[in-house]
């Protein structure tokens, strides 16, 4: 099928899809990275929007805070993982009804006016209530289409040859790491909380930009369109051959014509035809993702170093050895995929190594967690916590990177849209189950 395909030119297409994956996540973890900021706007009395200080006196208030400071994190948390969920779900069945370009250009759309009222907001003084009321309402927008994008990109990615959906994940990768040193920079050069926020959300703003100007380019390359009408030219062929054969069974009647249109050579899909297929994929990445979002950031955040003595590797150890070193590791293991793809889509192997992955769990909570009630701490030194991090992060990217890119190709051509999109729903299953699980994980310790 692929023998006469063209070439993707300067990887053109391959970096679109980088693109297009970053879009999806750079956005939400800007979002994630300004939760100091956010939480210094709903301070009662309402925090002047033009500080010019840092966080300096609020460690000092913080048994004082109010209740819309102290909810904010965990309402977040609901606010977004709810919507992530359902709106993943309602992608894997409703996808072959509302075109692609309107779900993929269209959810792109809503995150950048989203990004864009934010920064706005940034320089505008709001009371506390109005403020954390429309911060959850943007939060449910930016998650509900933020799950219909993914689950497109990684259905249409699902339409082209294995490898292309490495740059999405690679680009998600990059998004994680590009918020964890933009935290570290911030940290660093002591900006305002107000000068880091606004220039998180238009930086945001920019790369969305980007990834629709990017989809908008993508139709008019060769070798996307060459896969987009082979789809299409599959789907009607196998329409055609099961009206074949029911007219076998009456030759007298005169042999219909099957249109070439898309909406009417698309065969009709089982999504639960489909998961019967994939399930081992589909199983194996929303426990990939359970594991990790049940351990990271819930437990691992919360290691103290003990090598440093109140110097400013106490101040780094967090931002570097968890948050960056886990995006730049993960980042490294998505975008590895690209070049080996070790173990096969039917080797045994693969399941195997993403079960290995719960020694994680015991591992991180024997680390120096503090504080904690139960379980002794077996590995004190910071060298466990950093080799252990390196380990989990780099095998997390590698085998969700894995079970993603081969996830469709368990399936017929004219099947592996949906595929793809079962796939993000999973992926997101494993992401609201990990957020659920982390609280039980954290009180055993």
């Amino acid at each position: 099928m692929t023998a006469n395909a063209p070439r993707d030119k300067y990887n053109a297409v391959w970096i679109i899809f980088f693109i297009l994956g970053l879009g999806t996540l750079l956005p939400w973890n800007f979002f994630m990275t300004a939760t100091m900021y956010f939480t210094s706007r709903l301070k009662d009395p309402p925090t002047d929007v033009l500080f010019n200080q840092t966080t300096n006196g609020t460690e000092e208030d913080g048994d004082t805070r109010n209740v819309l400071e102290s909810k904010f994190n965990n309402v977040m948390t609901l606010c977004a993982m709810v919507p992530l969920l359902i709106f993943t779900c309602l992608n894997s069945f409703i996808h072959q009804r509302i075109p692609q370009k309107l779900r993929i250009s269209g959810s792109l759309t809503v995150i950048f006016v989203v990004f864009l009222l934010t920064a706005i907001l940034v320089r505008v003084d709001v009371a506390p209530l109005p403020f954390f009321t429309l911060t959850m309402i943007k939060i449910i927008c930016i998650n509900s289409f933020g799950a219909i994008l993914q689950g497109s990109l990684f259905g249409l990615a699902g339409m082209l040859p294995a490898s292309y959906t490495t740059p999405i994940m690679s680009g998600q990768g990059l998004a994680g790491t590009f918020a964890a040193f933009s935290m570290i920079c911030a940290l660093a050069s002591g900006s305002a909380l107000q000068d880091s926020a606004f220039g998180y959300f238009i930086t945001a703003c920019v790369v969305i930009l980007l990834a629709i100007m990017s989809y908008l380019i993508l139709p008019r390359m060769e070798f996307f369109q060459y896969y987009m009408e082979n789809n299409g030219s599959r789907a009607a062929a196998d329409e055609e051959n099961k009206m074949d054969l029911l007219k076998k069974e009456s030759p007298a009647e005169k042999r219909p014509v099957v249109s070439l249109t898309e909406d009417e050579a698309k065969p009709s899909v089982s999504v639960f035809n489909i998961f019967k297929q994939i399930w081992v994929m589909a199983l194996s990445v929303c426990f990939i993702f359970t594991v990790t979002i049940g351990t990271f950031p819930a437990v691992t955040v919360e290691v103290k170093s003990t090598v440093a003595d109140g110097g400013a590797w106490d101040t780094y150890f967090i931002p570097v050895s968890c948050f960056l070193l886990f995006n730049l590791m993960d980042w490294a293991g998505r975008s590895l995929t690209a070049v080996c793809m070790w173990p096969g889509k039917d080797s045994i192997w693969l399941p195997v190594l993403v079960g290995l992955r719960v020694v994680f769990i015991p591992l991180f909570m024997l680390c120096n967690v503090q504080p904690r009630h139960y379980l002794p701490v077996l590995f004190a030194h910071d060298a466990w916590y950093i080799i252990f991090m390196i380990f989990f992060s780099f095998s997390n990217g590698y085998l969700a990177s894995l079970c993603m890119c081969f996830g469709p190709k368990k399936v017929p051509q004219h099947e592996a849209e949906t595929a793809g999109a079962i796939m993000a729903f999973f992926l997101s299953l494993g992401l609201a189950l990990g957020a659920a699980v982390s609280f039980a994980f954290r009180a055993m310790i």
